[in-house]
C-alpha cells in the first residue's frame, strides 16, 4: 500500500492528438501518483488507458500540458527524456525481448551499456532476479524456447535490472493464455507488496481490485472516475462506470 504522500508522477491538463486534431486519445486528463501506490487503470479498448501510460515516459508525446516526475518536467525543451526514462520500467504487451540473444543477455544488455554496471555486477544482480521470478535455469536459453507467461517474467526483469523508481505495465497478461497469466500477476503482487510504484493499465479486474490502491476509469480520452477499489467496484459514481463494470464483471 502506499507508502508516504509525496507525489512522483503528476499529470497535468495533458492532451493528445492525431490527424491534425481529428482523433482526441486524451482529452485534458489530469493524473497523480504517489511513490509507493499502485494504480490500475481500466476501462474499454480505445479509451487512452494505453496512451496515457505511454506519455508518462513520452513514450507518446502530448499535444500540450506537462507530465512532471519527481517534480521535473518531462515536456520541458531542455530535459533528458532518456535519463528520467531509466529511472521507469516499462512492461509491454508483447515482450519486446530481442530474441537473438539469451534471457540473461536481454537483462543486462541495458545496465553494462549505459554503464550503470559493470558485467560481473549486471550479471549477478540479473541472477538474483531470475532466481526471484522462478527462471535462473533460463539464463542461457532464448527467448524462443520460452513459454508466453516465461517471457513476460523475463520481460519484468529486464525493466528491474535498471532499478528503476516506477514500473509501468501496458496490459501485461492480455497477449498469454488463460494459464500462464497467473504467474506474472504474482511476480506484480510481490512487487506491489515490497512497495514498488505501480501504474498498470489491465484488464485483469480480480488484480485490480486486490492490488491496487486506487482504481482510474477511463472512457473516450477522458479520466471518468478515480477511487479505492471498494468505491469504484462496489460503489461506482458515474453511469459509464457502472456499465462497463457490469459488462465484464
Amino acid at each position: 500500500m502506499a507508502t508516504n504522500t509525496e507525489e512522483i508522477i503528476s499529470v497535468k491538463d495533458i492532451v493528445k492528438e492525431y490527424n491534425g486534431g481529428k482523433v482526441v486519445a486524451l482529452d485534458h486528463c489530469d493524473f497523480s501518483v504517489k511513490q509507493g501506490q499502485v494504480i490500475a487503470v481500466i476501462g474499454p479498448s480505445g479509451s487512452g488507458k494505453s496512451t496515457l501510460l505511454r506519455s508518462l515516459n513520452l513514450l507518446e508525446e502530448p499535444t500540450s500540458g506537462k507530465i512532471f516526475f519527481q517534480g521535473v518536467d518531462l515536456t520541458s525543451k531542455d530535459v533528458d527524456i532518456n535519463r528520467h526514462r531509466q529511472k521507469m520500467g516499462m512492461v509491454f504487451q508483447h515482450f519486446n525481448l530481442f530474441s537473438h540473444k539469451t534471457v540473461l543477455e536481454n537483462i543486462t544488455m541495458a545496465p553494462v551499456t549505459l554503464k550503470l554496471k559493470t558485467e560481473r555486477e549486471a550479471r549477478d544482480a540479473a541472477m538474483k532476479l531470475l532466481e526471484r521470478v522462478g527462471l535462473a535455469e533460463k539464463a542461457g536459453e532464448y527467448p524462443n524456447m520460452l513459454s508466453g507467461g516465461q517471457k513476460q517474467r523475463i520481460a519484468i526483469v529486464r525493466a528491474l535490472a535498471m532499478e528503476p523508481e516506477v514500473m509501468l505495465f501496458d496490459e501485461p497478461t492480455s497477449a498469454l493464455d488463460p494459464e500462464m497469466v497467473g504467474e506474472v500477476l504474482d511476480v506484480m503482487k510481490e512487487l506491489a507488496a515490497e512497495g514498488m510504484t505501480m501504474i498498470v493499465v489491465t484488464h485483469e479486474m480480480g488484480f485490480a481490485r486486490e492490488v491496487a490502491d486506487e482504481i482510474v476509469f477511463m472512457s473516450d480520452g477522458h479520466i471518468i472516475e478515480r477511487g479505492t477499489p471498494q468505491q469504484i467496484f462496489d460503489h461506482p459514481a458515474n453511469e459509464r462506470t457502472k456499465s462497463f463494470l457490469e459488462k465484464v464483471l
